[in-house]
């Protein structure tokens, strides 16, 4: 039977190519991480519902996965819409991502507002490969006027504090009427031959199969007009389990 959940809420991850937007979705989600890196196709989507200490209850996360790549900008952009909140990360060891974090923001505030927003700096355990101090770091998230976590998805830290915060900020504008509530899971209507639309029409026929049921003889029709993409998330359940690891702290920025 399908759960029922009173709040959700869709999470875009944003940030330059290889500064483990991928490994940080997948750590949450699944608890797992691989040094392997494989570059995000235009986008990916899991989905977890975990309970959050500062709501007293427990919140389905819709994640989105985005492709840091330029050539892939038209096609992320377009699974921007209807999100409630955002990570902006950075790598420890990439200047170029540290540079780059003051144009992710306004892409995703051209697209959806002033939502709920954090900045993350990833991969700390290396910090002595640092291209930028903490200082200044701590004065980009003051400029930004975002709230600043330093992680590291390998040894999972504060992870989990990230979407806790996400969360609760997003519950904060809601209430005060900032954001407008909307389905995290949401139909998006992709362009005619994109990408995504491509994924969508080949990954139908698969998603029927996992699912049990029986795949048609019948060729499907070609459809004129914009393709609407419906991504099946994968569920990972965690009863309330947080986590154990907190080694570090998140910086507050007034």
């Amino acid at each position: 039977m399908e759960e029922d959940f009173d709040r959700e809420i869709k999470v875009v991850v944003l940030g330059n190519g290889g500064v483990g937007k991928t490994s940080m979705i997948r750590r949450f989600c699944k608890g797992i991480f691989t040094d392997e890196y494989k570059k995000t196709i235009g986008v990916d989507f899991l989905e977890k519902a975990q309970f959050v200490d500062a709501l007293q209850e427990e919140v389905r996360f819709m994640l989105w996965d985005t492709a840091g790549q330029e050539e892939f900008d038209a096609i992320t952009r377009t699974y921007y819409r209807g999100a409630g909140a955002a990570v902006i990360a950075f790598s420890t060891t990439d200047l170029e991502s540290f540079k780059a974090v003051q144009g992710w923001k306004d892409k995703i505030i051209a697209e959806c507002g002033d939502i709920a927003m954090c900045l993350v700096q990833n991969k700390v355990d290396l910090i002595d490969q640092a291209v930028v101090t903490p200082e200044e770091v701590e004065a980009m998230a003051r400029q930004l006027g975002l709230k600043l976590y330093r992680t590291c998805v390998k040894e999972n830290i504060n992870v989990t504090e990230v979407f806790g915060y996400l969360a609760e900020l997003h519950h904060k504008k809601l209430q005060k009427g900032e954001l407008s509530q909307q389905p995290a899971a949401a139909a998006i209507t992709a362009p005619p031959g994109s990408a995504a639309a491509a994924a969508a029409a080949s990954s139908g026929p698969a998603q029927s199969q996992a699912q049990g049921g029986e795949q048609s003889s019948e060729a499907a029709p070609v459809r004129e007009g914009p393709v609407t993409v419906n991504l099946q998330p994968s569920k990972v359940r965690t009863k309330g389990k947080k986590s154990l690891k907190d080694k570090l702290t998140a910086c507050s920025v007034a």
